[in-house]
């Protein structure tokens, strides 16, 4: 009970019973090309996005730090408590 012929399955077979083509012979020559090429680029981009977090995340404590109030303001209790016993 093999069933119906298929006929992807003799398109397939069609396809394979012929001769290959040829292949270029530096062809694996220019893959590892290729593929330093990609690497180098890949980790020349992380090189300056990680540059660009740190730059950002210095800018940040800079800013941090200059913007931070150096007293607290007029109004608050003398003693440096954020709030008042007596509701006041």
């Amino acid at each position: 009970m093999s069933g119906p012929p298929n006929r992807r399955e003799d398109e397939v077979r069609r396809l394979l019973d012929t001769p290959h083509p040829m292949v270029p012979t530096d062809l694996g020559a220019r893959a590892v090309l290729r593929g330093r090429r990609i690497v180098r680029r890949r980790r020349a981009v992380h090189a300056v996005l990680w540059l660009l977090l740190a730059a950002a995340v210095a800018a940040g404590i800079v800013l941090a730090v200059l913007l931070w109030p150096d007293r607290p303001p007029a109004g608050t209790p003398a003693d440096g408590t954020w709030w008042s016993p007596m509701g006041g």
